[in-house]
């Protein structure tokens, strides 16, 4: 069992570049995937196109680190982006490393 974990982060796209920006300015992490996706009307008023499809566009983005990191980050996001709308989970890996 390792000490990494996924940190998951949803956000309205209107921040997507604001969190590439600040994600790339962060030490000690080598890098996060981000993936465009559809949610669930939960979180947040919709649009009126967006009552119609019965779902938001929202953008995800994964880092990958120690727990301890991704729990700092994450403290670092509720300072730089507090009220902004972002969602999160963080989640232990149980494997993780590239494949010889």
């Amino acid at each position: 069992m390792s000490d990494q974990c996924l940190l998951v982060l949803i956000t309205p796209p209107a921040l997507e570049e604001a969190l590439v920006d600040f994600l790339l300015e962060q030490e000690g992490f080598s890098g996060f995937s981000l993936l465009h996706i559809d949610g669930s009307p939960a979180h947040g008023a919709l649009t009126l196109a967006e009552q119609v499809t019965g779902r938001k566009h929202q953008v995800m983005f994964q880092v990958h680190a120690g727990c301890a990191d991704t729990r700092e980050l994450v403290a670092q996001l509720h300072e730089a982006f507090r009220g902004a709308g972002l969602h999160y989970w963080i989640t232990p890996l149980i494997e993780a490393g590239p494949l010889p």
